[in-house]
């Protein structure tokens, strides 16, 4: 997940107050509600003709930066766009190993479907592609409204948001024939895909869920002296200022902030998640992936407003799946990978453990990962992975 929270290694403090303003007046202008279809126009009209020319980015420019990222790629990689029968497109990658032509037993095992977070797309499994595309070909895909697919718009209201994106999936699956899947899920699309799994058990093998956001319950606040006799809890409250001006950002999407920033869009990225840079500078030595990230999250939001239906403040989910997880089916085996440094809750796990009783579940911490587990710890991930995966076929 695309989340500032998650960075590594930062020390944020309050940005000033002119920043907020200015942000914010840019944020309510009239240009901030233009939109951008596919083909990369974008609609304007009147005194705000100057509005494409803001944000230094296109799809042509995604396309550019994924192109260089996908050039890592060892193994076979076929991709264009799947068309659904609503006629939203999602950008598919399929990975095979480039032996396995020799090897007939290939097509026969159970491919892996990779699904990426928020903010994310198909670009950031780089790590993992190669390795778990060994045995079994790997897709991998951009969710409806994130990275190269289609971006329709979403409605405002959780369970028919969680709706489309499910349906889209299922239309997908069903767009590239897979009969079953092992299917994974990172963060948003650890949810997701449990939504997905609850909804077409018959199509899933397997459910890796790889610090899924969304699980736990938003926690209720505790009236001061209720933990102990005598006891007070006090918490210093945020300036009256910085809680007003959250409340403001709290009515625009999630990365409005990145589009209203316009050509100090990508140093923003760059400056937040300086984390992105360090976990590929093995394979990349500028700014690649932080070019990625951003024109993921500049082109015009369609994802991130369904997401932001599924959340509420603080980023909780509005409805927490471990409230879901008792109707998966008893024997489908569910296994949840954490990162040990993660400010994803790793008990949330066993607490799954536990409302699923006999049913297989399994909770593994992989040390030294913060959420991007799978780009923190590749070779412990793709191991954990490919072993889960060989328990299927």
């Amino acid at each position: 997940m695309f989340d500032t929270s998650g960075s590594e290694h930062t020390n944020v403090k309050y940005p000033s107050l002119w920043i907020f303003i200015v942000l914010c007046f840019i944020l309510m202008s009239p240009a901030n509600a233009a939109m951008q279809d596919e083909t990369d126009t974008e609609q304007t009209s009147g005194n705000w003709s100057w509005w494409p020319s803001w944000r230094p980015t296109s799809m042509s420019l995604l396309k550019s930066a994924e192109a260089k990222i996908l050039a890592c790629i060892q193994n076979d990689v076929w991709s264009r766009f799947v068309t659904l029968s609503n006629q939203n497109r999602i950008w598919t990658l399929k990975v095979t190993n480039k032996t396995a032509r020799k090897q007939k037993d290939q097509g026969t095992q159970t491919p892996l479907v990779m699904v990426h977070g928020f903010g994310g797309g198909v670009g950031l499994w780089i790590r993992n592609l190669d390795a778990l595309s060994r045995s079994r070909p790997v897709y991998a895909f951009d969710l409806l409204g994130f990275g190269r697919s289609s971006r329709p718009s979403f409605p405002s209201d959780a369970i028919l948001a969680e709706e489309q994106f499910v349906t889209s999936i299922e239309q997908w699956r069903q767009s590239m024939g897979l009969e079953r899947m092992i299917l994974l899920g990172h963060s948003l699309g650890g949810y997701l895909a449990t939504s997905y799994t609850i909804q077409y058990p018959e199509r899933v093998s397997h459910l890796i869920l790889v610090d899924a956001w969304g699980f736990p319950e938003r926690p209720q606040p505790q009236l001061q002296g209720s933990e102990g006799q005598g006891s007070e809890v006090k918490r210093v409250s945020p300036p009256r200022w910085v809680k007003a001006l959250a409340t403001v950002f709290s009515l625009f999407n999630p990365l409005a902030v990145i589009r209203a920033a316009g050509p100090w869009g990508p140093g923003l990225v760059n400056r937040f998640r300086p984390d992105f840079r360090r976990k590929f500078e093995d394979l990349f030595d500028d700014d690649t992936m932080t070019q990625y990230i951003y024109h993921c999250n500049a082109q015009n939001p369609s994802g991130e407003v369904g997401f932001k239906a599924l959340s509420e403040s603080l980023g909780w989910a509005k409805r927490p799946m471990v409230q879901r997880v008792h109707l998966l089916p008893p024997s489908m085996p569910v296994s949840m990978l954490y990162g040990a440094l993660s400010w994803v809750d790793a008990s949330t796990g066993n607490t799954v453990n536990q409302i699923r009783g006999k049913s297989p579940t399994s909770v593994t911490l992989i040390e030294d990962a913060s959420h991007h587990v799978y780009a923190d710890q590749p070779e412990e991930f793709n191991r954990v992975v490919e072993n889960i995966c060989n328990t299927v076929d």
